[in-house]
């Protein structure tokens, strides 16, 4: 089995999300012994922001790329190749003025390819990702899922719920780490608590584990 264990946190030994999938990595292994992991360190490995230079293959132009082009496509390809590979994504998700870090918006635009992870069809699109299980660390200073007007200001859980499941992926579950500019050690403790429960829980509830303050 393959695991893709991504961090994007700026804030390096600091982080919350980071703490958390080094959690989520190690609990999987416990109960996966054959388990491989490779990791992506986005704060320190992030692509290029989307460009035409990165576009230009995808458009079906093949003949005639420039240096820049043929670059930048290499780079694309080693992430989606990466992505695709993996049975298990465990990504570490920030929230950064109520978005994700522009490091992860960034890796999703190099995977987000026609033909690779998803498909247009005569019935619509087609995600071409299925079978993945994906474990997103949600951390947020603030308390966002307990109003609805919390709700509508985040875009990092909700987003990323949308982009996995247009990638086919209908397994994604979330550890929450909410409030920890309010409570940091009880947002983290609840969040280590809920943990087993979401790896042993059946993966179609898609369950958000929520460690809220």
């Amino acid at each position: 089995m393959q695991l893709l264990h991504i961090d994007s946190a700026i804030t390096g030994t600091q982080s919350i999300s980071r703490e958390l999938t080094a959690h989520i990595v190690a609990a999987w292994q416990a109960q996966h012994a054959n388990t491989q992991v490779q990791y992506l360190d986005l704060a320190q490995d992030a692509p290029a922001h989307f460009t035409m230079d990165a576009m230009a293959p995808r458009t079906g132009q093949t003949e005639g790329l420039s240096a820049a082009q043929q670059q930048e496509n290499a780079v694309s390809e080693r992430l989606v190749q990466q992505f695709l590979g993996a049975d298990v994504i465990v990504i570490g998700a920030p929230l950064y003025n109520f978005s994700i870090p522009t490091q992860l918006k960034a890796w999703i635009d190099r995977i987000a390819q026609p033909g690779r992870t998803f498909r247009y069809t005569a019935n619509g699109p087609e995600g071409l990702a299925k079978g993945k299980t994906v474990i997103v660390a949600s951390s947020r200073g603030g308390i966002y899922s307990t109003s609805e007007a919390g709700r509508a200001l985040e875009h990092q859980e909700s987003y990323l719920q949308t982009v996995m499941g247009f990638f086919g992926i209908t397994d994604v579950r979330f550890v929450r780490a909410e409030g920890v500019a309010m409570d940091k050690e009880k947002a983290l403790g609840n969040a280590r608590q809920n943990l087993a429960e979401l790896l042993h829980g059946p993966a179609a509830n898609q369950e958000r584990v929520s460690a809220a303050a």
